[in-house]
């Protein structure tokens, strides 16, 4: 299984990004995707992830209304599509995957193959 993270860069605030996922060796369709980040000096914190089965979509409080997870399981990708951005949005992102079950919530996993990161900057 493999996991590859691409679509950051340097951004203005209020800007957008779309960061892709690229997987394989995996069927995006028996595995919830999870993306995450970690900040300059802080703990990496889950962002967002989308069911297996129902695609039920999860985000945390920050991301609501503004980031945007999305799976296409015949091009094995996921997408994050960052809107509003914002300075406090700066790290580098993951994302992950787990063999998951049918609709159970992607929020309770421990994600197990992970990607390289991407990092995304949000400055003016």
């Amino acid at each position: 299984v493999q996991l590859q993270a691409s679509g950051g860069g340097l951004v203005q605030p209020g800007g957008s990004l779309r960061l892709s996922c690229a997987t394989s060796g995996l069927d995006l369709n028996y595995y919830a995707i999870g993306w995450f980040r970690r900040a300059p000096g802080k703990e990496r914190e889950w962002v967002s992830c989308i069911n297996r089965g129902d695609s039920t979509t999860y985000y945390t409080d920050s991301a609501k209304g503004r980031f945007a997870i999305s799976r296409e399981s015949a091009k094995n990708t996921v997408s994050l599509q960052m809107n509003g951005l914002k300075p406090e949005d700066t790290a580098v992102y993951y994302c992950a995957a787990v063999l998951a079950g049918y609709r159970r919530p992607c929020t309770r996993y421990d994600y197990n193959y992970w990607g390289q990161g991407t990092l995304v900057t949000v400055s003016s």
